[in-house]
Order: C-alpha cells, then sequence, then structure tokens
C-alpha cells in the first residue's frame, strides 16, 4: 500500500505523559481503540485523563470495529509544509465512531485524493504502517 503521509513530515510520537500510549500500541497490531470512562461508560476522543460526564479519573481502552461514518471533510489544495509541496491535494476526513457513542475521529483519506467525497459515507480504516521509521508507528487513515 502506497502511504498518504509524505517523507519529510515530523513523524506522530506518543505524548510524554504516556496518555495516548494505548492507542499507538494497538495500531501496531492493525486495531482500532477509543478511550471509554470506566465509571460511567462516556466514550472520549482525543484521550483525557479526566471523565467530561463524571469527572472519574478511571480510564480503559476499547477495541472497537475499524469502520464509521464521514461526518465532515476537508480538499486541501495548498502545502503548508515543504515536504507536502508534492502531496496536494489530500483529504482530511472527520469520521464518527458510532460503536464508540458517536465520537469523532480526523484521518486522512487514503483513496484518490479527487475522488467525490460524500458526507454519511461509511468509512473503514486502513492501518498505514511505518516500519521503517526510527521508532516504527501506524497511522490510522481512512478508506
Amino acid at each position: 500500500m502506497s502511504t498518504v503521509l509524505p517523507a519529510g513530515l515530523a513523524r506522530p510520537l506518543p505524548s510524554p505523559d504516556g496518555l495516548d500510549a494505548p492507542y499507538w500500541e494497538a495500531t501496531r497490531r492493525h486495531e482500532l481503540r477509543v478511550q471509554r470512562c470506566a465509571r460511567c461508560g462516556t466514550y472520549r476522543w482525543s484521550p483525557e485523563w479526566l471523565c467530561y460526564q463524571c469527572h472519574s479519573f478511571a480510564i480503559e481502552w476499547i477495541t472497537i470495529e475499524p469502520t464509521g461514518v464521514l461526518f465532515s471533510w476537508q480538499r486541501i489544495w495548498h502545502p503548508v509544509a515543504p515536504a507536502l509541496a508534492n502531496a496536494v491535494p489530500y483529504v482530511n476526513l472527520l469520521i464518527e465512531l458510532p460503536q464508540a457513542g458517536n465520537v469523532r475521529m480526523i484521518g486522512n483519506y487514503a483513496g484518490d485524493p479527487t475522488d467525490r467525497v460524500v458526507i454519511g459515507t461509511p468509512m473503514c480504516a486502513v492501518f498505514e504502517d511505518h516500519d521503517d521509521a526510527e521508532v516504527p508507528y501506524t497511522l490510522v487513515q481512512w478508506r
């Protein structure tokens, strides 16, 4: 599979406090995980130490089906970094995850960036491995 992320961009790293480490570890196994409050069951994305619903610090990570629904999108035509000069256009997506309380996750479109994009379209996660990085990682893209 060709990669969506072009060479020369900063590589994503887990946060230094370890909050999102379970997410990144799961992506390496091609699993999609979302944080949930162990006390009240509220899903949240992006990860937080404190539940905004019940204020509990009880965190758990739930593996969900790597599917969602396109909630919103934007086709990017202007390269905002030199490494993106040959990568435009590309499409950023906002994916709603019905199996995780309808939280929304941002990602890139892993198809032809000139495709017709329609809100409400079912989407499937595509796991983009970067095994050649100093610290290997996997990105979640969408198709």
